[in-house]
């Protein structure tokens, strides 16, 4: 039996270019903002217990940056299993919203932050 397990989806993180929009759409859409707001660069939109970040990025950006943040159990212990199959993840951090973290990207580029609550 593994001492690590992913439990769920926490969070998606989208890159937006216009947060105004982008805040007045996911409003429509039953979330509210429960950090940031429309002058923001970064804002957290909540519906229940469905978490959707928006991070802003300029116009002129030359891809996205999107995350998916999986919340699991065993966080240290995952993150020598995926260095042990040779995957190179971010050093587990303490971060101060209470998670301890840390994060891989994908080949083509979307990062996923394995967080498990403190």
């Amino acid at each position: 039996m593994s001492s690590w397990s992913i439990d769920h989806i926490s969070a998606v993180t989208l890159a937006v270019r216009e947060m105004a929009e982008s805040v007045v759409f996911f409003r429509t859409c039953g979330f509210q903002a429960s950090y940031g707001g429309p002058d923001a660069l970064f804002t957290t939109m909540r519906a229940g217990q469905s978490v959707i970040n928006l991070r802003q990025v300029s116009t002129n950006a030359g891809h996205a940056w999107d995350r998916v943040i999986l919340r699991v159990r065993g966080v240290d212990a995952l993150h020598r299993d995926l260095v042990g199959k040779g995957l190179a993840p971010t050093e587990v951090k303490d971060a101060a919203w209470g998670e301890r973290y840390f994060e891989l990207s994908g080949p083509q580029g979307i990062v996923m932050s394995f967080a498990e609550l403190r």
